[in-house]
């Protein structure tokens, strides 16, 4: 790779580094190219992409990035797994098939600038997605004003139930 490819290739990874959210490293020795096409059309759907490049090349791309942690990890073979919007599916494809497929390994990882070690992804994709989680926040939300709604109707039955008993005391004593 000639000086001017190096720099285009550190160029985009750069900008690729710059708005991914979730950053995965994983040795993939062993692994015949249809597993990684695999791989590469689960992660794919869940807005995330494997990339495979040079150590050095990813080390000076990661440069002032959230993913500059990693770069004492770039000493193996590896290919990176970047997700770009929610963080939790594509660690949730990527733990299922490393379960399937052994000779993915994955080693360490990045969220939003801080390290996640192998049980902090495994514990990450465990967790519901953003639209579960939106979706019970909702649920809590509208169920605040419904309980307020019963509350206050609640004193002003007691009060009319309260009248109703006067009146019809008042009808029995006449």
């Amino acid at each position: 790779m000639d000086r001017r490819t190096k720099e285009q290739v550190v160029s985009e990874l750069h900008e690729k580094l710059k708005e991914a959210k979730l950053g995965v490293i994983t040795s993939f020795s062993g692994m015949n190219v249809l597993k990684m096409e695999a791989l590469r059309n689960a992660l794919r759907k869940s807005s995330a992409e494997v990339k495979v490049v040079k150590n050095t090349l990813l080390g000076i791309a990661s440069k002032e990035t959230g993913f500059s942690v990693l770069a004492e990890h770039f000493q193996w073979p590896i290919a990176m797994v970047l997700g770009y919007k929610d963080p939790v599916e594509p660690t949730k494809v990527l733990i299922e098939f490393a379960k399937k497929n052994p000779e993915l390994e994955i080693k360490i990882g990045a969220l939003d600038g801080k390290l996640l070690t192998k049980s902090d992804l495994t514990a990450l994709a465990e967790l519901p997605s953003r639209e579960v989680l939106l979706g019970k926040l909702v649920s809590v939300m509208a169920a605040v004003p419904t309980s307020l709604v019963t509350v206050l109707s609640g004193v002003q039955r007691n009060f009319v139930q309260l009248l109703n008993a006067y009146g019809e005391k008042k009808k029995t004593l006449n």
